[in-house]
């Protein structure tokens, strides 16, 4: 893979304040030396991830994920370390100097661009059909059956895609587009006799952007009565994943830093009028049921979310498999019933920004939601119902995490059900006790339970001190190395031609996934692991003795159970005596042995 220079590395870093890139997608705040938030890489409740500007380098303590500022692009973007220092240059505003690359990379790189291109000709056009005679009609349509304002028409680029066959086809063509370019964006369908044709014809077209504003899909609503399906969404493609894309989020991140919760809403008109209404921190679904990915993706900028889904079964049914979702995730989760069989679209058409807002101050946590909804569904007067009821609630216990929160419940159940609380507190712990969980794949390197001391001390001094370390570092031989779990680390560092303060980040860049988390972990302890790292050196050489010593042991006692005591025992055994000796006299301290 052809690489940045060096030189341009270095710039880049010295440029890329990590507490500002971590910042775009964490809420950070600042505690002492470091600032801490919720990691964006795993669900938590307690903050544990850490950023060190100084040192340049982020930590969880929950997870074990850390690195530099390319290493936190590369983990949140999902990309390589050379298109994370492009994503920076860019970002602060760095010329990027040309590179050469392979001809799978330049094609797989230009395949991406050309479809964000596609994208980008796309909304102009269906932008400029909604502006055109032909979409007077939909724009009236928009205007009074919709109640959006030109401006929210505007900020959501919403368009129209005529009746025609290819209009859009026959423009991106022209653009110089090549037809297997549109199939794969999703906008143009091949048939089965070969033809080619737009995918979406007379429809209300609604862009979906990432939460950098890059439209990546489209969302087309049907504008005849009889037309089917009434939503056409466009297929997932390299640049499109729906189970990771929330719609409207490029919009309204800002509130959600702002006002610290979301508002999830199913769909994109629902959408459109809770923003227009103004400063609501809103985001969609795009009409599907809310994922995993989704739900990490939000994690970023909250931990606390609303549901204001549909009002009917469908839509309660979907809020309550939302909540667990989220719950699971470590949201704090409110649900929101709009009175009237309303959704969020037709609500505020009705009752204004000031009626919505009045229903969110009324939005209730989402157990007394689940236990108000299963009540409602049975007769608690009929024993029978009562143990349905009773049943279906201690599943939902079961996997409440919190035991407080699980008693709390409880009471409320226990007085729904008409039982006392012990019986139902113990039949929870119970249900909580047998339920089976599955737990996460560990992300903390599996190396690091190995690491002594030692080599713990060495690895952060030679972060926070690389001037008065690498001295030391230098006296480590091979053989001291062998055997050891952070032997690739050290070596790697003892290799660096760099000055040695730039030892901590140059290292990093040359460390695979695992050691770099294990570097970023170490370096984000607060004091240093071992005593001073002259002392750490000892320690590790007096590791080799004792394994040399070992080999020499295990030799001398196949020649002695052999019989051998000519010649070669004498000298191993005086080479044992030897390295007793010097492992005496070396000795370091006891809690580095």
């Amino acid at each position: 893979m052809a690489l940045f220079p060096q030189t341009f590395i270095d710039e880049v870093r010295a440029a890329a304040d990590i507490v500002a890139v971590v910042g775009d997608s964490v809420s950070l705040r600042k505690a002492g030396a470091t600032y801490k938030g919720l990691c964006p890489f795993h669900g938590e409740k307690t903050p544990s991830f850490n950023v060190n500007r100084d040192r340049g380098f982020f930590h969880c303590f929950g997870c074990g994920v850390g690195g530099d500022v390319f290493k936190f692009i590369e983990l949140q973007d999902k990309i390589g370390f050379q298109e994370a220092v492009r994503t920076l240059a860019q970002r602060f505003g760095i010329p990027i100097p040309e590179m050469e690359a392979t001809g799978e990379q330049r094609e797989t790189a230009a395949e991406r661009e050309a479809l964000v291109k596609i994208h980008e000709v796309a909304v102009a056009h269906f932008r400029e059909q909604l502006a055109s005679p032909a979409g007077a009609r939909i724009r009236e349509y928009l205007l009074k059956e919709r109640g959006l304002t030109p401006e929210t028409i505007d900020k959501l680029q919403i368009g129209f895609a005529p009746q025609g066959r290819d209009a859009l086809r026959q423009r991106l063509l022209k653009q110089g587009f090549s037809p297997l370019q549109l199939v794969t964006s999703g906008l143009v369908s091949r048939r089965d006799d070969g033809s080619e044709v737009d995918r979406f014809r007379n429809r209300l077209m609604i862009p979906i952007a990432r939460d950098t504003g890059t439209v990546v899909a489209f969302g087309g609503r049907a504008l005849e009565k009889n037309q089917q399906p009434k939503y056409l969404n466009s297929p997932e493609t390299p640049i499109y994943t729906k189970s990771r894309t929330l719609y409207g989020l490029n919009l309204t991140k800002g509130d959600l830093r702002k006002v610290r919760y979301a508002i999830i809403v199913e769909g994109y008109f629902d959408f459109a009028q809770v923003y227009q209404a103004g400063g609501f921190p809103v985001v969609a679904t795009c009409g599907t049921a809310l994922t995993p990915q989704q739900a990490q993706i939000l994690h970023r900028f909250t931990s606390k979310t609303v549901l204001c889904y549909d009002p009917d079964s469908a839509g309660q049914t979907a809020a309550e498999r939302s909540s667990e979702l989220l719950v699971a995730e470590g949201f704090v989760v409110n649900v929101m019933t709009l009175p009237g069989g309303g959704d969020p679209d037709t609500f505020i058409q009705k009752n204004g920004a000031e009626g919505f807002r009045e229903q969110l101050k009324h939005s209730r946590p989402y157990l007394e939601f689940l236990l108000d909804r299963a009540a409602a569904e049975h007769d608690l007067t009929r024993d029978d119902n009562r143990r349905e009821f009773l049943k279906r609630m201690l599943g939902v216990a079961a996997r409440i995490p919190d035991p407080a929160v699980r008693d709390q419940f409880a009471d409320r159940l226990a007085h729904k059900a008409r039982v006392t609380e012990d019986v139902v507190r113990a039949e929870i712990r119970k249900a909580a006790a047998n339920r089976k969980t599955e737990l996460p794949a560990e992300r903390v390197p599996s190396l690091q339970g190995h690491v002594r001391k030692a080599e713990k001390g060495l690895i952060w001094s030679l972060v926070h001190d690389p001037v008065g370390t690498m001295q030391w570092l230098g006296q480590l031989e091979p053989e001291d190395l062998k055997g050891l779990s952070t032997a690739n680390i050290l070596r790697t560092a003892q290799e660096l031609e760099v000055r040695p303060e730039d030892v901590p980040s140059a290292l990093m860049e040359r460390l695979s996934t695992q050691e770099a988390e294990l570097l970023a972990s170490v370096a984000a302890e607060p004091s240093a692991p071992a005593v001073l790292p002259d002392l750490c050196v000892v320690a590790l050489k007096y590791v080799r003795l004792e394994r040399e010593l070992a080999d020499v042991q295990r030799e001398l006692n196949r020649l002695q159970n052999m019989g051998d005591s000519g010649p070669a025992s004498m000298a191993l055994l005086a080479r044992k005596t030897q390295m007793v000796r010097a492992l005496e006299a070396m000795k370091p301290p006891k809690e580095l042995q």
